[in-house]
């Protein structure tokens, strides 16, 4: 059996970098960019700036994010209620908008962002 425990935050953020480095890569940013994001947001709480990437998929000015583990995570809860602004990176620039999260009925989060204007 392996740990089971939470990653710890020098993993993640070294996997996180590894992420964003491939994003911005000439060769491997094209592809990669398809399905992953990163965004931007200020935590309520705290009144900081955090910027982390993640999956997505997008339907015209409508973004989703399905927050994989989100027990072990805390950035979707930002969203919660009448959820916040957000900056996702999309086609090569900041696009804006309004992110609500979601918890179904078997534990799973969604977070979906509807996006501000045309880019």
């Amino acid at each position: 059996m392996g740990y089971r425990g939470p990653l710890p935050k020098t993993a993640i953020a070294r996997y996180n970098t590894c992420v964003v480095a491939l994003r911005t890569s000439p060769r491997w940013g094209p592809l990669v960019r398809r399905r992953l994001t990163q965004i931007t947001y200020t935590g309520r709480r705290s009144g900081r700036t955090f910027s982390t990437p993640v999956g997505y998929r997008r339907d015209g000015e409508v973004v989703t994010i399905g927050v994989m583990m989100p027990d072990a995570k805390s950035w979707w809860r930002n969203f919660t209620g009448d959820g916040g602004p957000i900056t996702l990176d999309l086609d090569d620039t900041g696009r804006t908008g309004h992110a609500v999260a979601r918890r179904d009925e078997r534990g799973r989060v969604t977070v979906t962002v509807r996006l501000d204007g045309e880019a």
